[in-house]
């Protein structure tokens, strides 16, 4: 019993030798690409190695080209999918403007909102007369049906969504608010807060910023440009932006 034991451990050096001259085979495969500037071949090798190392995910091999630069061989995507995808988002923006734009025009605020696609995504630009009180940051009675309305568009669709408060340049300080930054963030809050409650937006889906008086669409030098400023922005992120927010949260 003995003399068969010690004969079974005497054979498994043949197990690490074979793993030895795998990897050796490996080795020599990568110095053979290295040394080649075909990079028909590069692929080819590398696609082989990841089949052979049992790579499930398509994660990319890294060769040199001549020994002087490094290249990573990955999935081409393909051009005509993309296009199809851009053009998918475009129009499914388009069609969210359009919305909104109707309702816009129905309801006889077209003049203090708006709706532009920008390559964020889509822009809608609501006055801060239509729904704050000068100076303040609570909500007017009437202006949460407004933007429940505006939630339920929103809610068609499954972009990330951030709200911006923004203020025209005259410094303010009161009790509430220190300054304009302190205003717009408040603004923004309970804009988000009203469509998070009001209109079953998502929290995830959704956030807050403040960008106070440094982000103008007007000259502050006139009345007309310094009334331009004071806004809420909802921005309604194209995909490519969205998915960068959404996997903040995650």
């Amino acid at each position: 019993m003995k003399k068969r034991v010690e004969k079974e451990n005497g054979e498994r050096w043949l197990l690490s030798y074979a793993d030895f001259i795998t990897l050796l085979m490996i080795f020599f495969l990568v110095m053979y690409a290295m040394s080649n500037v075909d990079s028909k071949k590069y692929a080819q090798v590398a696609a082989s190695l990841n089949s052979a190392l049992g790579d499930g995910q398509g994660a990319a091999l890294m060769l040199g080209q001549g020994g002087t630069s490094n290249d990573i061989i990955a999935p081409v995507d393909n051009p005509s999918v993309q296009a199809d995808s851009t053009k998918a988002e475009e129009n499914k923006l388009k069609d969210l403007k359009n919305q909104v734009d109707k309702y816009l025009e129905n309801n006889g605020i077209k003049a203090s909102a708006s709706a532009v696609i920008q390559e964020r995504g889509l822009v809608i630009s609501i006055s801060d007369t239509l729904i704050f009180d000068s100076g303040q940051a609570d909500l007017k009675p009437n202006s949460e049906s407004k933007l429940v309305e505006i939630g339920k568009m929103l809610n068609t669709i499954n972009n990330y969504v951030v709200i911006e408060g923004n203020t025209d340049n005259v410094p303010i300080s009161t009790y509430q608010f220190k300054d304009n930054w302190s205003l717009a963030s408040a603004r923004a809050d309970n804009v988000t807060r009203a469509l998070i409650n009001k209109a079953n937006i998502p929290p995830v889906r959704i956030a807050s910023r403040s960008n106070g008086e440094y982000r103008p669409v007007a000259a502050n030098s006139s009345e007309s440009g310094r009334a331009a400023n004071r806004r809420v922005d909802i921005v309604i992120l194209d995909n490519k932006y969205s998915s960068t927010e959404s996997n903040q949260t995650k």
